[in-house]
């Protein structure tokens, strides 16, 4: 069961420390509970605090303790919805994923209700 997300969402990055809002821009026009909705292409995330991902280069160069989070997203979020459109591309469902150029970094949307709304099949 997946739920359509919405700008008030939490993210989290498996290698992140501290979680962080999904940035939802106004331009999206959809809004579901008084906030946009989010789509697949709503990829642009603010760091996550520190990180502690062993393929990130900053890390490896500080021989392994954490270093400040800055994601590095080149894709959208994946899968979006099959069945949902925002402004013409997939909405972001609570199932779906963002992968870091990291490996192992994936950004997951927490699920706290007040963030999700109508439930998608």
């Amino acid at each position: 069961m997946a739920f359509l997300v919405k700008s008030t969402a939490m993210c989290k990055c498996a290698f992140g420390v501290a979680p962080t809002p999904l940035i939802v821009p106004p331009s999206a026009k959809v809004m579901a509970c008084g906030a946009p909705s989010a789509c697949i292409m709503d990829n642009k995330v603010i760091p996550f605090g520190m990180c502690s991902n062993p393929s990130n280069p900053a890390v490896i160069a500080a021989m392994g303790a954490p270093v400040p989070c800055t994601p590095v997203i080149a894709a959208p979020w994946l899968p979006g919805s099959p069945t949902v459109l925002i402004g013409g591309k997939p909405a972001l469902n609570s199932s779906s994923t963002l992968m870091c150029a990291y490996p192992g970094g994936i950004i997951t949307i927490i699920p706290p209700t007040a963030a999700l709304t109508v439930m998608v099949p």
